[in-house]
């Protein structure tokens, strides 16, 4: 019982701090995962507290479960109008912009590193994909707006390449372990897992409005709902063989978008849900590494970054947005913000659980590389889009929204409440169309 209780004070501890020290990093500018990472690492076990956390299986879980809750979160934050202006450039990007970065970036690494070029590849597939968690965690912290049509193609690619890194991971982590073969079933693999994905997740989506319709539940069981539904469909859609990580995508975009009363109580609950996954994973995963290991392979890791973020990422982008004309500015800045966060670090373990050789080499690279991106990427992102101009005025819109769940409509109803200045644009609307 002592030693229950004890892991239950340092675990409340750790999330005290964590929370407490998001004040310090939004003082000074820097990326709350960033700060998450290295609690994480301070707790571990060359830390000041000594946590002995040596359990990639148990981090997989953890990290899977957080994953579906952060991505769902994001879905339902992503409206209709996004998808119309960017699906097709965040698609390009989410697929061929991955592969370009895979190539590109393993097999550097395979050269960097003297490891085989199979080996380099799997280092680059792990790394391929942005992170939603990143992306939408600073667009939201930093308060940053910039030109809907690059932060609707970044928000809808990062929510997106997951499937593509996963696959070509999988992929490469079952040819190193010698059960499968490099040839073309893996083009059908990827369209297998789209295909699954898409249509478990849509259907989900649908399925998931329709009960909260019919289903005479209290308010307060929604948000609950969404998360069991959620975490239900990750895991039905693994076992079909379809991406997991696409399907809860789309179902919180269909979720998120509905004429709901009930999605304002489920965006409030999940807004902090996803936090407190994005501070589990974290914690966990600097508690998972071993700071001594990394400085082994510290300068290799350092000059992998160095190709992935100025060559491997500019070049995926240039070439996946040809057919898009977006502007020079737009394309510097979608390659700059393609932060590595979570994702890759969660991907670094399938070597590790797989038993794949030199397994420690994938998630230490991946770890360096991803406090890098953190650092270099994360700390300036709204320092470029001033640069480039391409941060825009925020919207107009109420300081805070109420539901009143005591009215029965089948409409979203709300009150508005608006703080008037003299310089308010609120005193030039026409009052009596709202």
């Amino acid at each position: 019982m002592d030693a229950i209780n004890f892991t239950i004070l340092i675990i409340g501890a750790l999330f005290v701090v964590s929370i407490i020290a998001t004040l310090v990093s939004a003082r000074i500018g820097a990326p709350f995962l960033l700060v998450f990472l290295i609690i994480g690492m301070l707790a571990g076990e060359q830390g000041i507290l000594g946590i002995s956390f040596d359990n990639p299986q148990v981090a997989f879980l953890i990290g899977s479960i957080a994953l579906v809750i952060i991505l769902f979160d994001g879905g339902m934050r992503t409206h209709p109008e996004r998808f119309r202006v960017a699906l097709a450039p965040a698609a390009m990007l989410a697929t061929l912009g991955v592969v370009i970065t895979c190539t590109i970036t393993g097999l550097a690494a395979a050269w960097i590193l003297g490891i085989h070029w199979l080996q380099g590849l799997l280092l680059g597939a792990i790394l391929s994909s942005t992170d939603a968690a990143a992306v939408f965690s600073i667009f939201q912290s930093r308060g940053v707006r910039i030109k809907d049509r690059v932060a609707s193609t970044l928000e809808i690619e990062s929510g997106s390449n997951d499937p593509m890194a996963v696959m070509l991971t999988v992929t490469l982590v079952g040819v190193l372990a010698e059960y499968t073969a490099l040839d073309w079933s893996v083009l059908i693999v990827f369209l297998k897992q789209a295909i699954i994905g898409g249509a478990v997740g849509y259907g989900a989506g649908r399925l998931f409005v329709f009960l909260c319709r019919k289903l005479p539940l209290s308010f307060a069981f929604f948000p609950l709902m969404a998360v069991a539904c959620c975490i239900f469909v990750y895991a039905i859609t693994t076992q079909f063989e379809g991406s997991g990580f696409l399907a809860v995508y789309l179902m919180g975009y269909l979720v998120g978008n509905a004429r709901l009363p009930q999605v304002l109580y489920i965006l409030r609950v999940h807004d902090g849900l996803a936090w407190l996954s994005q501070i589990i994973m974290f914690l966990m995963l600097g508690m998972l590494v071993v700071p001594s290991q990394l400085l082994e392979h510290l300068l290799p890791a350092l000059a992998i970054a160095a190709v992935l973020i100025f060559i491997a990422r500019p070049i995926a982008v240039v070439l996946s947005l040809i057919p898009f004309r977006f502007p020079a500015k737009d394309q510097l800045f979608i390659s700059w913000v393609g932060l590595r966060g979570a994702v890759p670090i969660i991907l670094a373990l399938f070597p590790w659980l797989a038993g794949v050789p030199d397994e420690h080499l994938y998630f230490n690279v991946a770890f360096v590389i991803v406090i890098v991106s953190l650092v270099l990427q994360g700390w300036s992102i709204t320092s470029v889009s001033r640069w480039l101009k391409l941060e825009v005025p925020k919207e107009s819109g109420p300081d805070q929204t109420m539901p009143l769940d005591a009215i029965s409509s089948n409409d979203v109803i709300e009150v508005v409440s608006f703080e008037l200045k003299p310089d308010s644009p609120m005193l030039d609307m026409q009052w009596a169309e709202l």
